[in-house]
């Protein structure tokens, strides 16, 4: 069988992953508690990204059409300013599931967001990057972060800013395969990529390879360590397609650690990437989705030595319904997991919290609730406050306070 056709059918395996495990029709919503909300607009994608500045002001990065828009809101979501467009010329920006745009506020105001720029084929595009300096009012125009600029896959793009402030991209990238192909070779899955910018948005450095072998379409994590140095945490595929998961920080060294021995073995990439997360204290909190044999579910685990040793594995959430797509914050001196699960009728996004660094942990608990299509759950914190963000098909975005939702 050739290469060509073997990634033809690797990707149609991969979209039917992906559709079992969004759980469609999922989503949902209940009213319990003291959310704020803003209402949707039919036929935008759901995938947004939000972040919170040093004003306590809520950012918000969506995609209407073929543009990317950012707008601002002083009430927590209850109403936002008017969108600014980022990019002038029309391009289709993928914005639903493990692919969506990115946002960041630097500590100086600066307002910084990238995304992935489909072109024509399948899993075909480009890493996207623009900031403004005057408060969002207006954008750079887009520059293109990737330096090889065959029309291969470049995306699943992560943004975050290191110590220096300094925007860093990183990104599955496929050109280590094409060349493995045309040299008649066999690459399993793509590479990693990243990029750091020379300054505040001014200028990239020559992209750099991270790691080969990652899966091909989960979603990548970054986070900043406690000296400022951007970690990154993403499924690779080991030796006998085991598709576990791993961490780098990204110190030059690039040194990789294995941060989960499930050993799911699968010949295609689940659409199920893993969130991370580190604390003040310099521990790194991890959660992902397994399905292998012996370890199938949610789990979570922290390392104290930047992952040269983790606690043993922690499995939350309910198989038997669905639970899946995590994500994890540290904050005021603990950690919040949420993760979202389906029950046949409605999607619940459920939460629990941590006062002593993932060593134990509250009972679960339902947050928000729909039946309705939805995006998968975010968590960001608002100086020391943590928030639940989930943007429904029905309710648009809602904002609940974890504090007060998972408050001893």
């Amino acid at each position: 069988m050739s290469d060509k056709y073997q990634m033809i059918l690797r990707s149609v395996f991969c979209l039917l992953i992906a559709a079992l495990m969004s759980g469609v029709p999922a989503y949902a919503h209940h009213d319990a508690h003291t959310g704020h909300e803003a209402m949707p607009e039919k036929g935008r994608p759901l995938g947004v990204s939000v972040a919170f500045d040093a004003r306590g002001r809520l950012w918000l990065a969506r995609v209407v059409g073929q543009h990317l828009f950012v707008s601002v809101s002083d009430d927590l979501g209850k109403h936002f300013s008017e969108p600014v467009r980022v990019n002038a010329a029309p391009v289709t920006i993928p914005a639903e599931r493990e692919n969506r745009p990115k946002i960041a506020i630097g500590a100086d105001g600066s307002v910084h967001v990238s995304y992935t720029q489909s072109l024509p084929g399948q899993h075909l595009g480009y890493i996207r990057y623009s900031h403004s300096t005057d408060g969002g009012n207006t954008f750079s125009a887009p520059v293109t972060v990737n330096r090889d600029t065959e029309i291969i896959g470049h995306q699943f793009d992560t943004l975050l800013l290191d110590g220096e402030d300094r925007p860093v991209l990183a990104w599955i990238d496929q050109r280590e395969r094409t060349v493995a192909a045309q040299r008649g070779e066999k690459y399993v899955g793509t590479a990693i990529y990243y990029a750091v910018a020379s300054g505040n948005g001014v200028g990239f450095t020559s992209d750099r390879k991270l790691a080969d072998h990652s899966c091909e379409c989960c979603r990548i994590a970054l986070a900043r360590d406690n000296d400022g140095v951007p970690v990154a945490f993403w499924r690779h595929v080991f030796d006998g397609n085991v598709r576990d998961f791993a961490l780098a920080r990204l110190d030059g060294k690039n040194i990789l650690r294995r941060a989960s021995d499930d050993g799911w073995v699968i010949e295609a990439c689940p659409h199920h990437g893993g969130a991370f997360a580190i604390d003040t204290q310099g521990r790194y909190h991890l959660a992902w989705f397994s399905n292998a044999p012996d370890a199938q579910g949610l789990f979570y685990r922290f390392s104290a030595d930047r992952g040269a040793s983790f606690s043993p594995p922690r499995a939350f959430g309910d198989n038997e319904a669905q639970a899946g797509h995590p994500v994890v914050l540290a904050v005021g001196g603990a950690v919040y997991l949420a993760w979202r699960e389906f029950d046949g009728k409605r999607t619940n996004v459920m939460a629990m919290r941590s006062a002593d660094g993932g060593t134990s942990w509250s009972a679960s608990h339902r947050v928000a609730d729909t039946a309705d299509a939805a995006d998968y759950p975010l968590l960001v914190a608002r100086g020391e406050q943590p928030f639940l963000v989930w943007n429904t098909a029905s309710s648009g975005l809602r904002l609940v306070d974890l504090s007060t939702e998972l408050a001893p």
